[in-house]
């Protein structure tokens, strides 16, 4: 397997005092030392999508609006995806949700990952949470993930993210199964030859 998928990494917080991006900074760093991935940041406090503003339903692709267009371009060139996620009130954030909902076929038949973090929960329930909103667009979570528990324990005085070797093997091994999945499900995302 030669060809390198295009991974999304997309920070699913947008508070102003969110470690996500701290996080989001380390997942880049492993995924652009693994030889199976381009790799593109996406942070939805950068991104700023408006609270589902179109007019149309998006399994009709109709958009009416530029970051609709935008952000429909960019789903649809990527292979994979990673959800760097906070857990708020045991669930996943608004912003995510919302960045899900604003389309519908370009998540399909593309795997995704979780990076999450909270507390004693290292954000697991967050991940339950949003594992079948995933699949109703036809996304295929892996079972792979990296739950990051006490999550200030892990941030430095300079706001960086400290990492351990357990979550170095679990970042390597979720990494590793999004390229397999991505590899697999572009046959499935290619057009059927016509008769």
């Amino acid at each position: 397997m030669t060809e390198r998928s295009r991974l999304m990494i997309i920070v699913s917080s947008t508070r102003p005092s969110r470690v996500g991006r701290s996080v989001a900074d380390w997942v880049v760093e492993r995924a652009e030392a693994h030889t199976g991935f381009d790799v593109e940041l996406v942070d939805l406090a950068e991104l700023g999508l408006p609270l589902m503003d179109e007019p149309n339903h998006p399994r009709l692709a109709s958009y009416t609006k530029k970051h609709t267009l935008d952000w429909s371009t960019m789903v649809d060139s990527s292979d994979a995806f990673v959800f760097v996620m906070a857990e708020y009130n045991h669930g996943f954030t608004a912003p995510l949700k919302n960045a899900i909902d604003f389309l519908l076929h370009e998540w399909a038949y593309k795997p995704v990952g979780f990076v999450s973090y909270g507390g004693v929960a290292g954000g697991t329930r967050a991940v339950q949470m949003i594992k079948p909103v995933c699949t109703c667009v036809r996304m295929v979570p892996i079972v792979d993930a990296v739950p990051i528990p006490w999550i200030a324990q892990q941030i430095d005085e300079n706001g960086a993210f400290k990492s351990t070797d357990t979550l170095e093997a679990g970042a390597k091994a979720m990494l590793d199964e999004l390229a397999k999945m991505a590899h697999m499900l572009s046959a499935v995302r290619r057009p059927a030859p016509t008769p």
